[in-house]
């Protein structure tokens, strides 16, 4: 098979490059890791793998294994073997739950980051803005989608109020998970090459949306608890499942703990990074100190209160792992100094 029509055979699950890499080895994409190993797709064909000995190395930075969105290159053998994982274009990572900093990738390579949350008991627009802090440097397009949208007659007041605490490029929709009508407005973020990772809580609906998109009761769902909207991890995994629009859709399970990185710039907040600029002083504490744009803000309704406290949430959050974070790579490096990647924007309110 010449690499034109390798090329082509790989696009079908997302490949973006014009030419291979240079090792000439079986390209394949990972569409699902499993404790006994990976299970691959090449175009064409699904089949498993297990990973080169280098990494299963203890110590081994876990950014460096193979994770579902990735592709990798494979050695013929039984079983075939992953040696080389290629660049990534694009990275969604947060940090692993737990004392110790450790970064997790959730998914890789690609352009769409699907936030789904349900319009009943789920939503929480706190959350959103986590999320979407979180895909800010991962190189893909975030897009909110709001679920059960047959569930509650005030939906459009939710949907407003959530419009007026986004950015204006952050595209919403609503939808209900069970219509193929309705969930057809994805089309546009999931055509032949498009890659998609669908993220959100237990019981928002993705299982459900995620059969919708394939036509099929694949993916297995359950109802959700009453006092609070949730529901059971009936997506167990990750897995990378082709849509008969062409697209690729990562889908991952709930996620009930979304801790930052450290290397977040929070320019979802850029208009309060704008208002603390106008105080009268640089060292502003945003409390009770005269000229205070923040509290002028607070006080007249431009800024709410919920979305101030996040913001502030969400910064000391990120400078915390952000020192967690430059002192592991300090001891990685012997000491030496490193470079942030981002400065200290903005201060606590004191109490």
């Amino acid at each position: 098979m010449s690499d034109a029509e390798t090329i082509e055979r790989l696009r079908h699950i997302g490949w973006r490059g014009d030419v291979l890499p240079a090792g000439g080895l079986r390209l394949a994409r990972v569409v699902a890791q499993h404790r006994a190993g990976y299970e691959l797709h090449d175009g064409e064909t699904l089949f498993g793998a297990q990973p080169d000995g280098r990494f299963l190395k203890r110590g081994i930075d876990p950014g460096e294994r193979p994770v579902v969105g990735d592709f990798v290159e494979v050695q013929s053998g039984t079983p075939p073997h992953i040696v080389t994982v290629a660049p990534r274009r694009t990275v969604l990572s947060r940090a692993a739950a737990g004392e110790r900093y450790e970064r997790q990738l959730i998914a890789t390579n690609i352009d769409y980051v699907l936030v789904l949350t349900g319009l009943d008991g789920d939503f929480n627009p706190a959350r959103i803005e986590r999320y979407l802090s979180l895909t800010e440097d991962s190189g893909a397009q975030p897009v909110v989608l709001l679920s059960k949208l047959d569930t509650r007659e005030d939906a459009a007041e939710q949907i407003a109020a959530l419009r007026a605490r986004l950015p204006d490029v952050t595209p919403i929709h609503a939808l209900n998970c069970k219509d193929p009508a309705s969930v057809a407005l994805l089309a546009q973020y999931l055509q032949p090459g498009d890659s998609a990772v669908l993220v959100g809580s237990s019981g928002a609906g993705k299982s459900t949306l995620t059969n919708t998109l394939l036509g099929t009761a694949t993916m297995a769902t359950a109802e959700v608890r009453s006092h609070d909207s949730r529901g059971r991890h009936t997506t167990t995994h990750r897995a990378l499942l082709q849509l008969p629009s062409g697209g690729c859709l990562i889908d991952t399970p709930g996620m009930r703990e979304l801790k930052l990185t450290g290397e977040e710039n929070l320019d979802l907040f850029a208009d309060i990074e704008v208002l603390a600029e106008r105080c009268r002083f640089a060292d502003c504490g945003h409390g009770s100190e005269p000229g205070c744009a923040i509290q002028v803000a607070l006080d007249n309704g431009e800024l709410t209160p919920g979305r101030w406290r996040n913001y502030l949430k969400l910064h000391d959050e990120r400078e915390e792992q952000a020192a967690t974070l430059e002192a592991r790579l300090r001891r990685q490096r012997g000491g030496r100094p490193i470079e942030r990647p981002h400065g200290h924007r903005g201060q606590r309110e004191r109490d």
